[in-house]
């Protein structure tokens, strides 16, 4: 959902202590002008869960855009000077996915990702959405049973750990043995599975998958904390990494 009531945000930011926040993170940016600079993106929520319980109640953190002048255009780029995507009207909000050092903010539109200027009439505020995950300690168990693999060989082909596996070898060995779910073999076939997840919403145990060439090539078990582990390369091996060392094409869960 692209855009939403205000007010609902707001409420449930006043639930108390925040549990899990927005992780942010600093890229080189280059706009359709070729311009170079620095954008805070926020991405996936920094999670605790405790592995003792059976549900756990959480609180995903995020940023909105709420539209305060009559009008603002929001362009195609960080760039005044480019097509105008969308034009936002007062009381209208927009989830924020990052920001640049001039006043812009990166913002989700019914016509796709584009980038206005706070300074035309905008401000951004943070929310937060209070939720409960009663696949907690399973999802706790998944991650524990994959980190024992840490280390392990990569294989292409490969359906074991122990002995060698590839990305979705990987996620559906410990999937069938750490959580009795069959998964597809193909990280395409994983992809297919489960229900689709946003980046505010994902959760230990959850699976990324990275494209290349508009084509799902790998996937990855997210494990909390902005991190995922995964069968990266012969080099590698099992390894962690950050969950968008590469730009996550989808999240599913299946738990």
């Amino acid at each position: 959902m692209k855009r939403f009531p205000f007010s609902s945000r707001i409420a449930a930011a006043a639930m108390g202590i925040f549990l899990a926040a927005a992780v942010p993170e600093t890229n080189l940016f280059t706009n359709d002008m070729g311009q170079a600079g620095l954008m805070t993106v926020y991405g996936a929520p920094k999670l605790e869960a405790d592995p003792a319980k059976e549900a756990s109640v959480y609180t995903t953190a995020g940023y909105v855009c709420r539209i305060d002048a009559p009008e603002v255009n929001i362009y195609k780029s960080a760039n005044e000077n480019v097509p105008v995507i969308w034009t936002a009207k007062r009381g209208e909000t927009f989830q924020v996915l990052g920001r640049l050092a001039g006043g812009w903010a990166l913002v989700d539109t019914d016509s796709g990702r584009g980038y206005l200027k706070t300074s035309e009439g905008a401000s951004v505020l943070e929310t937060a959405t209070e939720r409960t995950d009663k696949s907690a300690a399973a999802r706790n168990q998944v991650v524990k049973f994959a980190l024992q693999f840490v280390g392990s060989r990569y294989v292409y082909g490969g359906n074991d750990p122990r002995t060698g596996v590839d990305c979705s070898g990987f996620t559906s060995y410990v999937m069938k043995h750490g959580a009795g779910i069959q998964l597809n073999r193909s990280s395409r076939g994983q992809a297919s599975q489960g229900r689709p997840v946003s980046a505010a919403e994902i959760r230990p145990g959850d699976l990324i998958f990275y494209s290349s060439g508009g084509r799902i090539n790998h996937v990855a078990l997210y494990i909390g904390n902005g991190q995922v582990v995964h069968a990266s390369t012969e080099k590698t091996g099992v390894k962690i990494s950050n969950w968008n060392y590469r730009e996550p094409s989808k999240i599913v869960s299946v738990l």
